[in-house]
C-alpha cells in the first residue's frame, strides 16, 4: 500500500467536474492526509488538522461522520454560508476520488472547493493560497487534479519545511513534527483556519491578499454567525 504523497510525475485530468460562476454559500475544503493512529501528528496530515481545528469553530456542526464515499464529512455554518469539510479515507495517493464524490453527492463545484496540503517548498509555518496550478510533485494534488479533470480549484499550501537528507523526503512527510517545532506548528493550524474562515467571509481573491501578504498574519472578524433555514 502506498502511503507517501509527493512524487514528480504528473497524470492527464480525466471525468472534469464544470466550475460555475455564482455567489457561493456554501464552500468546501478538503483536508488531505492519511488515515489511521499511525499518521496523526505527522507532517504529511496537516491538511487534516486544520479541517478538524475548522471544525471546532463552526456553528450547528454535524461532527465528524462517515460520508458517501470513502470520506469522512462535517457540516455546519459560518454566517449564512454553509460549511463542508472532508477527510479522504483513501490515503494521500487515491484522495482525489473522495474529493471527486463529495463534490458530486452534495452538487458543489470547483469555484466552491479549497483544497488544504502540506507543502515541503514552503518554509515550516508558511501558507500560500493559490486558485490554481500543477500538483507541486504532491500525489494527493495529482489525485484530485485527475478525478476532477482540472487543476482550476483552490489549494491552501502549508509549509512544512524541506529539512531532510537526500532520499529521506518520504521518511520526513511521513515523520511527527519535532517538540522544537510546536510552537510554529500551533501558530500555523491557527493562520490556517482563519484563511479559511476569511474564504468564507470575504471569498478567494480577499483572502489572498491577506494571506499571500508577506509576513502578515491572518486575522478574522467574528461572525455574527446569521443562522438561515434547517440544515436538510
Amino acid at each position: 500500500m502506498q502511503f507517501a504523497g509527493w512524487k514528480s510525475s504528473f497524470l492527464p485530468p480525466v471525468n472534469a467536474i464544470p466550475q460555475t460562476q455564482h455567489p457561493t454559500l456554501m464552500w468546501v475544503f478538503a483536508g488531505l492526509g492519511n488515515i489511521g493512529r499511525d499518521y496523526e501528528g505527522t507532517r504529511h496530515n496537516i491538511g487534516f488538522d486544520v479541517v478538524d481545528s475548522l471544525e471546532r469553530d463552526l456553528v450547528r456542526s454535524s461532527g465528524w461522520r462517515a460520508g458517501k464515499g470513502e470520506y469522512y464529512y462535517a457540516k455546519g455554518f459560518r454566517g449564512a454560508a454553509e460549511v463542508l469539510l472532508v477527510k479522504p479515507t483513501t490515503y494521500m495517493n487515491l484522495s482525489g476520488r473522495a474529493v471527486r464524490d463529495a463534490l458530486q453527492f452534495y452538487k458543489a463545484d470547483r469555484s466552491e472547493l479549497v483544497v488544504i496540503s502540506d507543502d515541503l517548498a514552503l518554509p515550516l509555518g508558511t501558507l500560500r493560497l493559490r486558485l490554481r496550478g500543477s500538483d507541486g510533485g504532491h500525489n494527493g494534488l495529482t489525485s484530485v487534479i485527475y478525478e476532477l479533470g482540472s487543476d482550476e480549484f483552490a489549494r491552501l499550501r502549508c509549509g512544512i519545511g524541506s529539512d531532510f537528507r537526500k532520499g529521506e523526503q518520504v521518511k520526513y512527510v511521513l515523520a511527527k513534527f519535532k517538540p522544537d517545532e510546536t510552537k510554529l506548528v500551533s501558530e500555523l493550524k491557527v493562520n490556517a483556519v482563519s484563511a479559511c474562515l476569511s474564504i468564507v467571509d470575504g471569498g478567494l481573491s480577499k483572502a489572498m491578499n491577506v494571506v499571500n501578504a508577506p509576513e502578515v498574519k491572518v486575522k478574522v472578524t467574528q461572525s455574527k454567525n446569521a443562522m438561515p433555514a434547517k440544515e436538510q
